[in-house]
This record gives structure tokens, C-alpha cells and sequence, in this order.
């Protein structure tokens, strides 16, 4: 086995070295189900449940998609004219820093209040946890552009709307997929939480009918669904990004 087939292989081995740990605890030490159910515990729930879960599944699944998309609308918008001018940088950048450091699931319960319980709180709560990191990737690209290579287009002829369109957008694209890995994971967490509070259906009620009702391999087995959508999203952007921005991974190629 090869480097590369290595590297391939390695998660997945070591997400059968954790499991089969787990399994071997939980066995040896007799845990409750009630406080921590086993691999095969939560396989036996997610098998009796299937239906129930897939249901709950597709629910969080649109719900998340829907406030991506407006994330990365909104936050290819906002990144676009912070780093494409100094003043706009200056002075609307520390006040977006400021707004991501407010706890989102507080913003729930005023959501609620404004669009009531249902998809609507999820989706912006979606949006909200996960448009600033695509922001900001989108203003690190433009605001990072060589002042010797703006100078030469402009020698060229090129106008500034030339240069961030021609020149700043696509070097952005490394930044742009890798704040989209980051977002699709941290959508999926807000539209969950957001279940839990202010919703009747999705993962996030699931956990909470099923802690309610004692059955932990039940809510265990909506988390593990939860971080399997996660992960595929997150594949799927990383395989977008190595068919389209190829040019800026040749160094890891070669390897």
C-alpha cells in the first residue's frame, strides 16, 4: 500500500480503531444504555427507526441547504466589497468579528418570536452561524492581492473592477471552497440546535423526543446521521475544489 493509498484508507481505518474501542468499553464495563449506548446499540435503533430518522433527516437536510445558499450568497456579497476596498475593510470588517462572536442559538428565541416555530428560525439560524467564514475567505482574497501584480495590470490597462473580477475572484477560489467546508458543518449545527428549541420536526427534535423519552441509542443514532450529512457535504466540496482550483494544490499533488 502506497502514500496516497495510505492517506485514503487512514480515516476510515481509524473510524473502525474508534468504534471498536467503543464497543469493547461499553461491553467490559457493562455501561448503561441509558447513559452511553454501545456501536451495536445504536445500530439496532437506527434499524428500528429508519423511517423515523430519514424523515427527521431530509427535514434538517433542505432546511440546512436552504440557509447555506443564503450564506453564501450574502457571504460572497460582503466579502466581495469588504476586500475589494481599505475603507469598507476598516470599518465594516471588526464589526462583522463582533457580530460572530454573539452566541447564534441565543438569536432562536427572537427568530421565533418573528417568523414562529417552524423552518423559518432554522434556516436563518443556518445562515447566521455559517455566512462569516465564507465572508471572510471572499475579503482575504481580494484585500490579499499582490500590489506589484494590481500594478502591472493597471499599467496594462486594466481598470480596478478588471483586476478583482479578472484576478481577485479567481485567486479567491482556494479561499472561497476551503470557508465552504468549514460553513456546511457549522449549517448543519445551527439548523440542529435551532430543532431543538423551535421546531417540530428535524434531527434536533428528534434528540430532544428521544432524550425525553430515555432512549439515548435513538438520539445517538440522529447525531451519528447528523455528522454522516456533514461529512458527505464536505467531501463532495472537496472534490469540487480539486477539479476546479487544481492549479493551487500542485505542490500537495506532487507528493
Amino acid at each position: 500500500m502506497n502514500s496516497k493509498q495510505v492517506e485514503l484508507w487512514s480515516p476510515w481505518i481509524l473510524l473502525v480503531a474508534v468504534i471498536a474501542l467503543w464497543q469493547i468499553l461499553c461491553s467490559a464495563f457493562n455501561v448503561s444504555e441509558f447513559i452511553f449506548p454501545s456501536p451495536l446499540r445504536i445500530w439496532d435503533q437506527f434499524l428500528e427507526y429508519r423511517g423515523l430518522i430519514a424523515g427527521h433527516a431530509w427535514r434538517t437536510f433542505w432546511v440546512t441547504m436552504a440557509g447555506f445558499g443564503l450564506a453564501i450568497v450574502v457571504g460572497v456579497l460582503l466579502g466581495f466589497v469588504i476586500g475589494s476596498s481599505r475603507l469598507a475593510y476598516a470599518a465594516v470588517y471588526p464589526l462583522m468579528t463582533a457580530f460572530n462572536a454573539l452566541p447564534k442559538a441565543a438569536f432562536v428565541p427572537i427568530l421565533v418570536v418573528w417568523f414562529g416555530i417552524g423552518a423559518g428560525p432554522a434556516i436563518l439560524t443556518a445562515f447566521l452561524i455559517s455566512f462569516f467564514p465564507i465572508m471572510v475567505n471572499i475579503a482575504t482574497g481580494l484585500a490579499t492581492l499582490e500590489p506589484e501584480l494590481e500594478d502591472v495590470l493597471r499599467v496594462l490597462g486594466a481598470k480596478r473592477w478588471d483586476v478583482l473580477v479578472k484576478v481577485g475572484l479567481p485567486r479567491s477560489m482556494p479561499y472561497f471552497y476551503a470557508s465552504l467546508k468549514v460553513a456546511i458543518t457549522l449549517a448543519f449545527v445551527g439548523t440542529t440546535v435551532s430543532e431543538m428549541t423551535a421546531s417540530n420536526e428535524g434531527i434536533g427534535y428528534l434528540l430532544i423526543s428521544a432524550g425525553s423519552a430515555m432512549q439515548m441509542g435513538l438520539a445517538f443514532a440522529g447525531l451519528v446521521v447528523v455528522g454522516a450529512m456533514a461529512m458527505v457535504m464536505y467531501e463532495l466540496f472537496s472534490i469540487v475544489e480539486k477539479h476546479t482550483t487544481g492549479w493551487a494544490h500542485r505542490g500537495s499533488q506532487n507528493h
